[in-house]
């Protein structure tokens, strides 16, 4: 190829090069912000939502020496294990495992929750005559299981109780308190 053919090669592609407009520059890569032990974001909570088969079966079996507890008609609650979650129970119980402590005591070191987002992932049922209850259709995760448990015979302080637990597809998790 002669110089001069070459030339003009090159210089038409330099001109189809400069004809093209450039788009906008592609956005920058997507990056979801790590879980947070201080900050509530719906993200962190996203896999409790996903329906599973994991079932937790649990019942309150809790005493103070000889007082017997009953969570009998009171709500139980099921939230989600997160960074923040797991901070939350900390502060509220001095542990993220397992707690029995006075619901006065737990209501004054109640944070307050961001909004109604953090209420979106958290299950509820009643606790029935025989002290058991119930959560189905459960992702694989670890759950915090919280119910309030007032002794039988009058005498004694209504407790805030807490356990965590952790569910596995297709197996019926323990959740006693």
């Amino acid at each position: 190829m002669s110089s001069a053919r070459l030339f003009a090669v090159v210089a038409a592609a330099a001109i189809l090069t400069a004809c093209q407009t450039p788009g906008p520059p592609p956005p920058p890569p997507f990056r979801e912000a790590p879980p947070s032990a201080t900050v509530f974001r719906a993200g962190d909570f996203s896999w409790s939502a996903v329906p599973g088969s994991a079932r937790i079966e649990g019942r309150l079996t809790y005493r103070a020496g000889p007082v017997r507890y009953t969570c009998q008609g009171m709500t139980v609650v099921l939230t989600p294990e997160t960074l923040w979650t797991r901070r939350r129970m900390t502060i509220l119980y001095n542990s993220p495992e397992r707690a029995a402590l006075p619901a006065n005591e737990v209501r004054a070191r109640t944070p307050s929750a961001p909004n109604d987002d953090y209420s979106a992932f958290v299950r509820r049922t009643t606790c029935d005559a025989a002290d058991h209850f119930s959560f189905s259709g459960l992702p694989d995760g670890a759950w915090f299981v919280i119910t309030v448990a007032k002794p039988v015979a009058a005498q004694g302080e209504t407790m805030a109780i807490m356990r965590r637990v952790t569910t596995h597809a297709g197996r019926v998790t323990p959740g006693d308190l």
